[in-house]
């Protein structure tokens, strides 16, 4: 669905009040500003929604690209809300997963924490960006959850290995491997800009896009005519799955 972002109001699906343990992944690997991480006022927005109809343990899990710790990053943006576990992906126990897919498309497991398995309902928040020109959404914004230092150095931005396999396929195998039950893409603003570069450009878009994630980054993709390359690649390796 799309709302007009100026009048939103997360509404929690009727699901979440059957959750004990709801986890957030907000783009927030860098202590910059909306719209480079999801803005304090969105995790507002949607803790509060949740509070609604859930008394459920609420988590909030990022990890930087450097694999520095979170704490100062979760200070910065004022992630500080009460009865809300901020986690760092870097302390966390990693569990192996292993990737559904018949043939895998590069990642037949993945290292991931293990708080996410043992969570009931699954959101990924992100605000509108458009990196070398392709798109960074609500699938792409899982990536955070993979320990950068696990599959790269972290001094090139983290997850070096991965990216030389060809993210979007990494992407593809992670999509399926770790199901996200919500995407929110935050579209106040459009943010255009290259590789590790804070001064793209901001264009109005005010809309906020909520539903599930593969569908929510087709109607980004589709309605505001971006490329996001891993939606190819998830439609391909579907069919695979359904075999």
């Amino acid at each position: 669905m799309v709302f007009d972002s100026d009048c939103f109001v997360f509404k929690a699906p009727p699901s979440i009040a059957r959750a004990r343990r709801v986890l957030i992944k907000p783009a927030a690997g860098v202590s910059a500003p909306y719209p480079l991480t999801t803005s304090r006022e969105m995790m507002v927005s949607i803790i509060m929604g949740i509070r609604q109809i859930s008394d459920a343990d609420i988590l909030i899990l990022e990890g930087t690209p450097s694999g520095e710790p979170m704490a100062s990053v979760y200070k910065e943006l004022r992630y500080d809300f009460p009865r809300v576990l901020t986690l760092d992906v870097r302390d966390t126990t990693l569990v192996e997963v292993e990737n559904p897919l018949s043939k895998p498309l590069v990642m037949p497991t993945f290292m991931l924490p293990n708080v996410i398995l043992s969570s009931d309902y699954l959101i990924s928040v992100t605000p509108l960006k458009v990196i070398n020109g392709i798109g960074r959404l609500s699938i792409s914004n899982l990536l955070g959850l993979i320990p950068s230092n696990r599959y790269g150095s972290g001094n090139n931005g983290g997850w070096e290995e991965l990216y030389a396999l060809g993210i979007d396929k990494v992407l593809t195998d992670l999509f399926y491997t770790m199901p996200f039950d919500l995407g929110v893409v935050e579209g106040r603003e459009k943010f255009s800009a290259t590789s590790g570069n804070n001064d793209g450009q901001r264009e109005p878009v005010g809309k906020v896009f909520v539903g599930e994630p593969y569908m929510v980054d087709l109607e980004v993709s589709q309605s505001l005519g971006i490329k996001v390359d891993y939606l190819k690649s998830i439609d391909e390796a579907k069919a695979d799955l359904e075999l």
